[in-house]
């Protein structure tokens, strides 16, 4: 999975009153632009940023920004008039294989991890998601503008949710919703015109720490949070009734600490198949029959991944009725599925895999395996254990008809894991 992130960074942010524009005022010794740049950075999927700045400014933006080697690729676009327009921009600078595309407002430097994560995993499986919180006060709507306004009405909070940033899409989602705007529909965020465009959006778990700096308040309250984080001293999200701190969303609060999953796949062999096992394309004479590529070692390590998750298993996320996964990249699917984990605020802790087959030998692929499970996983390679054996020329398995796969999977609570 291609992730690209849109970085809105064209306003002059008037209302905090500074000599420059808010999003390179400093925070903690960086600039909030830098902050939020640098929170994708960490992110595997991330490829590439393209960050929109201000016309005049977009010429000499390379010295404004931190200076970077590696991982995701870094672009800097002119924004335009509105927000949307900006982002609009930005849209059109991404690269036409990024399969998710996210939008994030550059004065929301406190962003985090799994934040983000949780947005990602979200739209890859609903197509759009944004982080958001609960509001915690009694919501008042005013029966008209002004200072001291009537109140039309009391709105039920237990269904009010905040709006934050990121905000992610499937590349169609979000191309389909800048369209829209670009028509002359006028709307506050992506979000909003990505519904008035027909698709449904789903909250995902934000964190009150990532609060927008749009007043000297929320600036010297995010310096706090800063120092905070700097000497290991932030929490791990909103505190409850009884004061301790919990991360939001129903799903994460119940959440245990640990999960354990067991997968398990079987096919059997086919002539003019390739086979592919673990993301490697073997040399062999038969491959392996499926409606995907037939990777028995990727669908066994979904199922696992995606139990312990309690979300299901691989047949009802990329079921074999629908055309879009003939043939499929199942490695692939792999990382769709670790999106979703990660959105359910999990993270794989430990991996173990054993392939039952008589043939072929793993041995010669088990390394570059193992590599491609860890890239799909986003984990380090000493999580994942693989392991192969044969069935002593027992049943179809030992008469090489076909082959197996075991897999467990420990997840651990995103906080735990960090």
């Amino acid at each position: 999975m291609r992730v690209a992130v849109i970085v809105a960074a064209g306003g002059r942010g008037e209302r905090l009153g500074a000599a420059v524009p808010k999003q390179f005022l400093p925070l903690g010794g960086r600039t909030l632009l830098a902050r939020s740049v640098a929170a994708f950075r960490q992110i595997p999927t991330v490829r590439e940023i393209v960050v929109v700045l201000p016309p005049d400014l977009a010429a000499e933006g390379a010295a404004l920004l931190e200076p970077h080697s590696g991982g995701a690729d870094l672009r800097i676009v002119a924004g335009g008039v509105r927000r949307q327009d900006s982002v609009a921009r930005g849209f059109a600078a991404v690269s036409p294989d990024a399969d998710i595309v996210l939008v994030h407002d550059a004065a929301r430097p406190l962003v985090g991890r799994d934040v983000i994560e949780r947005a990602i995993g979200g739209a890859a499986r609903w197509g759009a998601a944004i982080a958001a919180v609960r509001a915690h006060d009694t919501v008042k709507e005013a029966a008209e503008d002004g200072e001291t306004p009537p109140i039309a009405r009391t709105l039920a909070r237990d269904r009010i949710w905040l709006a934050q940033t990121p905000q992610a899409f499937r590349r169609h989602v979000l191309a389909e919703a800048i369209a829209l705007g670009e028509r002359g529909v006028e709307a506050t965020d992506e979000a909003a015109l990505a519904e008035l465009a027909g698709h449904e959006v789903r909250l995902v778990p934000g964190d009150p720490r990532n609060l927008k700096i749009t007043t000297e308040v929320d600036r010297r309250l995010a310096d706090a949070l800063a120092a905070a984080e700097a000497d290991g001293q932030e929490g791990d999200g909103e505190p409850d009734e009884a004061g301790k701190l919990r991360r939001d969303g129903p799903e994460a609060r119940e959440a245990p600490p640990m999960r354990i999953g067991l997968g398990y796949d079987s096919h059997r062999f086919a002539e003019g198949r390739p086979l592919v096992l673990g993301g490697v394309r073997i040399p062999a004479e038969r491959g392996l029959a499926g409606h995907s590529d037939g990777d028995a070692i990727c669908h066994a390590v979904t199922d696992a991944i995606l139990g312990a998750a309690g979300l299901g298993d691989i047949g009802t996320l990329f079921p074999d009725t629908d055309p879009a996964w003939k043939d499929a990249d199942s490695l692939e699917l792999l990382r769709r599925a670790a999106a979703q984990v990660s959105a359910a605020g999990y993270r794989v802790a430990s991996l173990d895999i054993v392939a039952i087959a008589e043939t072929p030998r793993l041995a010669p692929w088990r390394e570059a395996m193992r590599d491609n499970l860890a890239s799909a996983l986003g984990v380090d390679r000493a999580v994942v254990g693989l392991k192969g054996k044969t069935n002593e020329k027992l049943g179809a398995i030992g008469r090489a008809e076909g082959l197996a796969v075991h897999a467990v999977a420990l997840l651990v609570a995103a906080r735990a894991a960090s």
